[in-house]
């Protein structure tokens, strides 16, 4: 993993006082964090260089996609619910009989619950899709995977800084979707509420090209300050590392906790 950090952005204390190695410490991976401090409008990189590759978003992409299910009237709002398909493939998804059942798409999202929006995914359609991508300004616009699943498998990508700058676009309410969907998303993301902040957040996670490919963004929405996220890690997928899913949080709050963010 390579550490760095933009030059001009160390001339701040509390920038310099970041420690990116440590959040990494007990997380062996490759990958990096991204950050962007909205009241000082700063960007803050543990790689710049990995915050501007492109790969599959995984289940981060449940972000826009519940937003373009919403605006297409594919469901009629959160509490829609989706009727269990009967089957699944385990191979590519894991097995997880837990989610194997009628299941609302606010409960599908908080999940991750795959299928669910991949039978979302079949009544929208790559043409709608591709005009929402477009106009969001969201991954590099490739849908040519045949399959439904274009955000875990194929040529589909995004950076963690693209994850960043659209989250900002949510949060400012800059993107084609109405401002009742962007409050079904907003209530949908919530990970912790605080006295002190809100955390909202999606995990991802796919397994392509013999890599776990492993996603945690959102943003932490305080009383003086946004904080917008995206990490990214992956390893090898013979590498057997349990904590491989749990890294993609600790990282990240290690982070946002030096930024005094979080508690």
């Amino acid at each position: 993993m390579r550490l760095t950090i933009v030059f001009l952005l160390l001339s701040h204390p509390l920038i310099a006082q970041l420690n990116f190695p440590q959040a990494f410490q007990n997380c062996p991976f490759q990958g990096s964090v991204t950050i962007y401090d909205y009241a000082k409008q700063r960007w803050l990189f543990s790689d710049s260089t990995d915050a501007l590759r492109n790969t599959q978003p995984a289940s981060t992409f449940k972000i826009i996609n519940l937003l373009i299910a919403l605006e297409t009237k594919t469901i009629r709002d959160e509490n829609s619910i989706v009727k269990w398909v009967g089957s699944t493939d385990t191979t590519l998804y894991g097995y997880r009989p837990e989610i194997y059942k009628d299941m609302s798409v606010k409960e599908a999202f908080e999940v991750s619950a795959g299928w669910v929006f991949i039978e979302l995914a079949k009544k929208i359609g790559k043409t709608r899709y591709l005009h929402y991508l477009k106009r969001c300004g969201y991954g590099n616009l490739d849908l040519s995977e045949p399959g439904d699943d274009f955000w875990n498998f194929g040529p589909f990508g995004i950076s963690p800084k693209n994850q960043v700058a659209f989250l900002i676009k949510v949060h400012e309410g800059r993107l084609p979707f109405s401002k009742k969907n962007l409050q079904i998303l907003k209530s949908v993301m919530i990970n912790e509420r605080k006295p002190n902040y809100t955390l909202r957040a999606k995990t991802g996670w796919t397994r392509v090209n013999g890599q776990d490919i492993g996603w945690w963004v959102g943003y932490v929405e305080r009383k003086d300050n946004l904080y917008f996220f995206a990490t990214r890690i992956t390893k090898p997928r013979a590498e057997r590392y349990p904590n491989f899913g749990q890294c993609r949080k600790d990282i990240t709050r290690t982070i946002l906790q030096q930024l005094q963010a979080i508690e």
